[in-house]
């Protein structure tokens, strides 16, 4: 299978920890649902493919996320691979209890830097979710489970425009605080560019969150992720959220198209020479398998480029 020439860049790391976020993020944004059986073997396959962050589903309550309404029956028979972790997304401490009762070990809670996008994903207001999250967090950590938490809108948003730096900051400040381990930085509807995610970075670690605190997590509404995604890791962050085939978009945010596919990123990161732990023609292999449960073409540039040597 053709594959890139390595050559490596100067500042960068010497491996990415890859976040697929597939079978959840991806999934979540399908029209039709999924069946069952189908996504437990997308995620048998994505960890036989060599990803050790596979997160599993969402215990949202199934009237605003309907094709993930089958979470907790997903977790009971999930058979986890060795090595391989699979956070579940929770908006809340009801969905805390149930991913608590079914032995989930790693948890994310979903925040927004704007105060529009927080009413119409989570029904209230920055500080009124920050405030949903705290107990959250709190018995999540009391617990032992480790903790991501999701900032969206970092780079933009449909409604209010253009998302001012410090604002971000702020919020992100915030949401470490209540106790989360790591912070992925959302550009939900895709519009952020270069130099925009290192001065978010840069500003960041000047109130006091190190890049090894922060991941990333870019839509390619205008082809910017990977360049985005360059520019994170020159900046220091080493965990890339990314989907399998490019599945997903935002169902709150109707102009974010997919996310960065995980096939493109492993097709950079090869030719930069860092390290991923990832079988790309067996990555490929299986979002051409799902593309056909879905009924459409996969949008990441690299399977389609590679379909006729799978």
């Amino acid at each position: 299978m053709l594959s890139p020439q390595r050559v490596p860049m100067p500042g960068l790391p010497p491996s990415v920890t890859i976040w697929e976020v597939g079978p959840r993020d991806g999934l979540q944004n399908e029209p039709a649902v999924v069946p069952l059986d189908v996504k437990l073997e997308f995620l048998e396959r994505l960890a036989a493919a060599g990803l050790t962050v596979v997160e599993a589903t969402s215990f949202v309550h199934p009237k605003w996320v309907p094709q993930l309404a089958d979470a907790d029956e997903l977790i009971s028979r999930l058979s986890p691979a060795p090595g391989v972790r699979y956070p579940v997304l929770v908006p809340n401490e009801r969905g805390l209890d149930r991913a608590l009762a079914l032995g989930v070990r790693e948890i994310a809670i979903f925040g927004s830097a704007t105060e529009t996008f927080a009413k119409r994903n989570l029904n209230t207001t920055v500080d009124g979710s920050l405030a949903m999250f705290e107990p959250v967090v709190r018995r999540a950590r009391d617990t032992g489970l480790w903790v991501r938490g999701y900032l969206s809108m970092c780079f933009g948003d449909p409604w209010e425009g253009e998302v001012p730096i410090p604002q971000v900051v702020s919020v992100a400040r915030r949401l470490l605080d209540l106790g989360c381990d790591q912070l992925s930085l959302g550009d939900t509807i895709g519009v952020g560019t270069p130099g925009h995610v290192s001065a978010l970075i840069t500003a960041l670690g000047s109130a006091g969150v190190p890049a090894d605190r922060l991941a990333v997590h870019f839509h390619d509404t205008y082809g910017q992720a990977l360049a985005n995604t360059l520019a994170a890791l020159q900046a220091g962050v080493t965990t890339v959220d990314s989907s399998a085939g490019g599945l997903g978009g935002c169902p709150y945010a109707k102009s974010a198209t997919g996310n960065l596919a995980t096939e493109d990123l492993v097709w950079q990161l090869n030719g930069l020479g860092i390290q991923t732990g990832v079988d790309l023609a067996s990555l490929a292999r299986t979002s051409v398998w799902m593309a056909d449960q879905l009924g459409r073409p996969s949008p990441s540039a690299v399977v389609r480029a590679l379909a006729s040597e799978l």
